[in-house]
């Protein structure tokens, strides 16, 4: 399916996402409340069999938080790049999709461990990479660790 097409059936699902200027994937910014509908679509439906999720990757762009995604279809040959975002710092959610991909579980669990998103749904969203007792969330433009003072 070339973008065009690509384009039209994802504004079809969801009319409310809006395209991004990407040079490298076709993007769109999609509603969080919209996110499980169209990842369930694109999934499932045979023209659009996005069999890969092969990235996903927690971001902090400072008044809000957000998880992009990176999708493609092995079969069919084509990709895209949505993103969701909330400037609710200190409860962010968004809806788990590792009942889709399952690669999606240790990507999810290393955002909520470094990030704070909390994923709903998940499986087992347990810290995979810091400790029980760690406190804050490294990634955060806002963090700070008074004990291993590290600045950029």
């Amino acid at each position: 399916m070339d973008s065009e097409k690509l384009t039209d059936k994802i504004l079809e699902i969801v009319p409310e996402a809006q395209q991004e200027e990407n040079k490298q994937f076709l993007t769109f910014l999609i509603p969080p409340d919209k996110l499980k509908t169209l990842t369930t679509h694109l999934k499932e439906e045979k023209e659009l069999d996005f069999d890969y999720l092969f990235c996903l990757t927690g971001v902090d762009w400072g008044t809000e938080l957000g998880v992009v995604y990176h999708l493609t279809s092995t079969s069919l040959n084509h990709s895209v790049e949505l993103k969701v975002k909330t400037d609710n710092r200190e409860t962010p959610e968004f809806d788990t999709v590792t009942d889709l991909w399952m690669t999606a579980d240790f990507f999810e669990r290393e955002v909520w461990d470094l990030f704070g998103i909390r994923f709903t749904g998940h499986p087992d969203l347990r810290r995979i990479l810091l400790e029980e007792d760690w406190v804050g969330y490294p990634m955060r433009k806002d963090y700070t660790d008074e004990v291993n003072i590290v600045e950029l």
